[in-house]
This record gives structure tokens, sequence and C-alpha cells, in this order.
């Protein structure tokens, strides 16, 4: 598999599209006017506790407070519990926090249509190869890391260069590194932490303490390593800016960049394309099935259809063959237009065990690529596959559209045979309808 990413920098917002063999899989942008909140510190202060919730509201200077709940808001306060689960049901918030309290915050969710970001007191600092923990005594190792021996020596570097009082998690970009690479991270991510601390007793809250990385910087640090062929830029700044912090770090990766100032790089790799053809309902399958993909604000529901494709042997080889392809493509739109929360497939009917174990089997495989934590559960007595992917940010069409001020977001109009004598209010002219029809 070839795998590249290609980075388009423009006035307005800056993008970047992961390519494997040259299919659009996954998409990131950051808009100049509307900069991203995940990852970012914040000395907050808290205006209410809501116990009937167990939750409070932290203003963190932004239009809405950020809502914290109460395993986030005690969660940093267990240090040495090794991330043992608790029961919070028994707890009350009001024991933890009080109005006008300041406590330090990150953002963990983005803001998602009326809600306001969801933030912890559990504080992550990543690196390239490790994330500080700086509020509890626990060291993890990422578990797309498979060899038990490589995981072992990855924990004993770990101990080694773990700050007292502190935690770590080493991340799966770690694999193969020695002792001096780790500490040389480390100290990046720890000076964070200190200019953070500084910062947070020099000003009153609400107050913006420590701000994520630039898109750019992100792709370095999360995305772009050895199992990535190609990093094209299309910004000369950027190209520059990319090979200095690549010798910092990492200079082997420096002969995998390239520059590309051509006009429109999108158009040329097809990403514009993809992305367009992500943002709508029907997706169509290349043997003539197609997938229908509803996001509601409950679950997203993903339907399987044969389509134009009748196959050449007997039904439940058609079936079989339409599944496995939808399998596959589900897979990378759940990537691709960022999908989470909890997300119901209806797979065509089978009746075969093994069929059902062949689908499940692939669509496991598949996911194994996705950076975001996905859950699988099976198939279900309905024959339905029940999913759960991490929801942090909001998805490419959160992102890229808004709802339709005239029918509301249901992509719907009244009936043309109805009655001018019943019509009911809200009742639009020719001009006025929704652009959805």
């Amino acid at each position: 598999m070839f795998k590249e990413i290609v980075v388009n920098n423009g006035e307005e917002e800056s993008k970047a599209a992961v390519l494997e063999d040259g299919v659009t899989v996954e998409f990131y942008m950051d808009r100049r006017v509307d900069h991203r909140l995940i990852g970012n510190v914040y000395k907050g202060r808290v205006e209410n506790v809501l116990p009937g919730m167990q939750a409070a509201f932290v203003d963190i200077g932004l239009e809405k407070n950020a809502f914290l709940y109460i395993e986030d808001a005690i969660i940093g306060r267990n240090a040495g519990d090794n991330g043992a689960k608790h029961d919070y049901s028994r707890l009350n918030i009001g024991d933890y926090l009080k109005q006008g309290q300041e406590l330090l915050v990150q953002v963990a969710k983005e803001a998602i249509g009326t809600k306001g970001p969801r933030v912890t007191t559990q504080i992550t600092l990543p690196g390239r190869y490790l994330v500080l923990m700086p509020t509890v005594d626990y060291i993890g190792v990422s578990r797309r890391i498979e060899s038990e021996e490589e995981r072992e020596r990855l924990r004993d570097l770990a101990v080694l260069v773990k700050p007292k009082d502190m935690g770590l998690i080493v991340r799966t970009m770690a694999e193969g590194v020695d002792e001096e690479e780790f500490r040389r991270d480390i100290r990046v991510v720890g000076d964070l932490w200190r200019n953070a601390i500084l910062r947070s007793a020099a000003k009153p809250a609400p107050y913006l303490v420590h701000s994520d990385l630039d898109l750019v910087q992100r792709i370095l640090r999360d995305i772009f390593a050895e199992d990535v062929d190609r990093l094209t830029l299309d910004s000369r700044n950027d190209y520059e800016r990319v090979l200095d912090l690549l010798e910092s770090f990492d200079s082997g990766l420096k002969t995998k960049v390239f520059l590309n100032e051509k006009e429109d790089i999108f158009a040329d790799y097809g990403v514009d394309q993809e992305i367009e053809r992500a943002l709508r309902r029907k997706v169509w399958l290349k043997s003539g099935g197609y997938l229908i993909i509803d996001q509601a604000e409950a679950l997203t529901a993903i339907d399987v259809n044969t389509g134009k494709f009748v196959g050449t042997t007997n039904l439940e080889d058609t079936v079989l063959k339409t599944n496995l392809e939808a399998a596959k493509e589900i897979a990378r739109h759940l990537r691709l237009r960022n999908i989470g929360g909890i997300i119901i497939i209806d797979f065509i009917d089978m009746f075969d065990e093994e069929h059902r174990s062949a689908v499940l089997r692939l669509l496991e495989e598949e996911v194994k690529k996705d950076k975001t934590k996905i859950s699988i559960f099976g198939i279900t007595r309905l024959g339905l596959m029940e999913i759960t992917r991490k929801k942090t940010q909001p998805s490419l069409s959160e992102v890229l559209q808004k709802q339709c001020p005239y029918c509301g977001g249901r992509g719907t109009l009244h009936s043309e045979d109805l009655g001018r004598d019943i019509q009911p209010p809200g009742w639009y002219s020719e001009k006025q309808y929704c652009a959805n029809r």
C-alpha cells in the first residue's frame, strides 16, 4: 500500500488529506477564523455546579461555557491508581467543585452543535513518541504495538525517563525508538507543561495557558511516520519549515518530503471530488451496489444495498460480494467523514454463518487502519452490526456544511398536491424551496 499525505495551505484555511493507493481516507482542516480547540489547556473558572447532572459548567473564555463531567473532574486527583475504573454514581460533584473555583482543564471534545466543548482535568501533552500526563502517576503502552517483547522494552524505557509523580503513555510511533529519543521527547513536553504552569500562575481565569500545534506540526507529530511513503506540500514556507523540524527529531524522513506549488493541488489528487462525494447520502460501490449513510443526533445508520449488482452465480454469492465490498468502503467512510458515536450497519441478510464471519473479519481488519478508537460488537439477532467510534471532533458534514434555513435540516418539501386552503404554517414560495431538493 502506497500511503501519501497532501497538504494545501490557503489564505483562509489549511487542509490535509491522507491517501492510500491514491484513495482519500482521511481529511483535516484548520480555519484561520475558527481556531481548533481540542488539546488546548485553559485556566478556567467554575460557573455552575449541577449535582443533578453530576457535572459543572466552566468558563474558559469562549462564547459557550465548557462542560465538565464528574469523572473528568476527579480523575486527575486519583494519582497512583493506574487508571483503575471507579463507581462515580455514589459521588457528589459538589464535594469536588465549588462555584468560582479556578482550575486547569483541557478540551477533550470540540463544541458540536448547540453544545459547548467538553473538558477534563486530566491533562495530556503529546510528543512524537510519548504523551505526558502531569496529573496521574501511570505508565501505558499503545495497544497498536502488538509485540509483547517490544511492549516490555518500551515500558522499561518509560520507567527510566518518567518524571516523578507524573504519567507517560508510549505512542505507536515509539516502536523501535531508543532511550535517547525518549529523553529528548520528554524534555520537549516537559517544557510545555512548565510553561503552562507559569502562565497559569501569572493570569486570572479564564485564560488560555497552552495551545495545541497548527495543522502542519500536528501532521508531523501524529501521522508522518515510516509507514508514510510521501509528504507533499504546496507552500514553500511549509516545506522549509517541515525540513527544519524533521532535522531536529527524524532527519531520515526528509527524503520523503516534496514540494508541489501547483495552484490547486487537491484537484490534481482528486481530493476535492472525493470530499464532495463524502458529503452525499448515497455512496456507490464499484460493483454497482450502494450505501445509504444517514447521520442523526443519536446515531449513524448505514444501509447496504445490491443496487445494480446482480452477480454471476447465485444470490448468496451476490450478497457476500456486496457485503464484503461494503465493509471495506464503510471503514473508509468512517475515517473520511469522521463519524463518531453509535453506528448501526444494516448489511444485506446473510444466512451462512461463514459469510457473516467473513464480513466481520474484513471490517475488523479494515478499521485497524483507523487511529481513532473503534469497538465492534458483532451482529445482532436482527442482523444489524453495532459499532462505536470515539467522537472528539465535529464530523466532515458538520465542518463543511450548515443546516438549510428553510427545511431545518430535513431536506424535504411540502407536497405540491397540498391544497392552498390547508397549507401549514411556514409554507414557502417556490423561490424559497430547500436547496436539498
